[in-house]
């Protein structure tokens, strides 16, 4: 079957795609019962480029995505948490887990066709714990969206069958609260800076209302420790939209974050009455576009995070069966590609974009179709894998190095769990980004040089292709990406349909 798909590979992409959705399902049995994840390749500490050399000037950032927290894990406490105010949550979900925990757990998850476990409170504590020692004297800490787990309306509504709508979203606002807060915690006089996931609504997965009163809400609790300048501002643009712009904490100079609300640019976006709606993500792309043009006038570095990351839905297009070389397009992650255009053509000023969702850990570049990778139109693009373990993954978080006078991303740290579920579980250093790839810094630059290796390398054989293999998920067999790895690398730099398609069927392209 291997060799048939291969050799149809330009005319049915798709074909290929099932083998691959079989290994998707096939890996998730097998890290069911993984072990550890792999040890660093002794071969990657001869970089010429040491930690030590590098962090002398840098600052410290903490990145984190889709830390999905399962306040549901032990059921018979939920009531308990709905009367609490958040300020005792942490004494609750800490105390003895109930005699029939992992039966009513196991229950509601059937209930809830939940594929996975999402982030216990054990697990969330060890995150925490472990992310204090790299992370010690941190400038801020990046939250890329997804705070709550998966499939929350359903646990709720199971347990609570005759609740009010407002006492649902009260719980979404408190489960958030406590997410924050506890960061906060962790972290004391650190700012933290928070995007919205598609989970992260008071209505449902890629379900949310503009100027709603649960972003309201949410809006003063995430800005409530910005400083006073900007709060105001950062609470009513958040209560409009679920967006906001703040500056990076000194010492890291004349650089402003611009923190996006993509759900509603989402190709699965619905308002909470189920409905299209494009006049949300239509006045956050006017907001950005402005942002943007006063950050250049004021000669402003930027930085921008999100939730879901512009591009190929290569997964979904796969397990969909989507022959793109026979005409078809690929599925998309947003509903249009003005996103990725509007940064790119900012590419001057914008030195780097931040994104979560897929739980896995990836680069990017955004680039206008026809410009050379790396050149001034391009956008280096970091993909932060996820605390959550809901894939088979490890729990993992990134510690950043930034060049405080230039912004620059010089370089990062990707940690991980020995386990999935955080109790007795070590966390230890994956993988150094300046160590695997030999780059000086994480630049649009670099990554393209990066992307462009991989391009060149389509059988996944050479020192730089396997690291990121081996790192793309914690815990995931490499043969998963590896047989798909010329599909997998058109994604990383060909953000737009009709490039992907070019990428991947170039026979069709000439």
């Amino acid at each position: 079957m291997k060799r048939n798909l291969a050799a149809r590979v330009l005319r049915a992409v798709a074909g290929r795609h099932i083998a691959m959705t079989c290994l998707f399902l096939c890996a998730g049995a097998a890290l069911a019962q993984s072990g550890p994840p792999a040890a660093t390749n002794p071969a990657l500490l001869k970089s010429p480029l040491q930690s030590g050399q590098v962090a002398k000037a840098t600052v410290l950032a903490l990145l984190l995505s889709d830390i999905h927290f399962e306040p549901f894990w032990d059921p018979a406490k939920v009531p308990q948490l709905v009367a609490a105010p958040v300020s005792e949550w942490k004494a609750i979900l800490a105390a003895a887990p109930s005699p029939d925990q992992q039966q009513r757990f196991a229950a509601l998850q059937q209930t809830c066709h939940a594929r996975g476990a999402d982030t216990s409170f054990a697990l969330f504590d060890s995150s925490l714990k472990a992310m204090r020692k790299p992370a010690a004297g941190a400038g801020f800490v990046a939250v890329s969206g997804d705070l709550i787990s998966h499939a929350f309306p359903c646990k709720y509504n199971t347990l609570f069958p005759n609740s009010e709508s407002e006492a649902y979203r009260t719980f979404v606002e408190k489960t958030l609260d406590y997410v924050i807060d506890e960061l906060y915690g962790a972290f004391p006089g650190v700012p933290v800076f928070v995007a919205l996931g598609n989970n992260d609504s008071d209505c449902g997965d890629y379900r949310l209302d503009a100027g709603s009163d649960f972003l309201k809400v949410i809006g003063k609790e995430v800005a409530k420790d910005f400083p006073a300048a900007e709060r105001q501002d950062a609470e009513q643009i958040f209560a409009a939209g679920g967006y906001y712009s703040v500056a990076l904490p000194a010492p890291i100079e004349n650089t402003r974050l611009l923190v996006l609300n993509d759900i509603f640019m989402s190709k699965n976006y619905t308002t909470c009455a189920g409905k299209t709606d494009p006049a949300a993500a239509d006045a956050q792309i006017a907001w950005l576009r402005q942002q943007l043009a006063v950050a250049r006038a004021s000669k402003e570095i930027i930085w921008v995070m999100g939730h879901i990351p512009p591009g190929v839905d290569l997964y979904t297009t796969a397990t969909k069966m989507i022959d793109v070389c026979g005409g078809r397009s690929p599925v998309m992650y947003l509903s249009s590609e003005k996103l990725a255009d509007v940064l790119a053509d900012s590419a001057d000023i914008v030195k780097l974009a931040i994104f979560g969702h897929t739980h896995m850990d990836a680069l990017h570049i955004l680039k206008e179709d026809g410009q050379t990778p790396g050149s001034a139109k391009s956008v280096a693009v970091k993909v932060v894998s996820s605390i959550s373990p809901i894939n088979g993954n490890h729990p993992s978080f990134t510690v950043a190095q930034i060049d405080p006078s230039s912004a620059a991303l010089k370089d990062y740290k990707v940690f991980a769990a020995s386990s999935q579920t955080g109790v007795d579980a070590a966390w230890s250093e994956e993988y150094d980004f300046a160590r695997s790839y030999h780059e000086a810094e994480f630049t649009s630059t670099s990554v393209s040089q990066l992307i462009a290796g991989f391009a060149a390398d389509p059988g996944a054989k050479t020192q730089a292709s396997q690291n990121y293999i081996q790192d793309f998920s914690v815990g995931y067999l490499s043969p998963v990406l590896t047989m798909f790895w010329p599909e997998y690398v058109c994604t990383l730099s060909n953000h737009t349909a009709q490039a992907f398609k070019a990428c991947v069927c170039p026979a069709l392209s000439k």
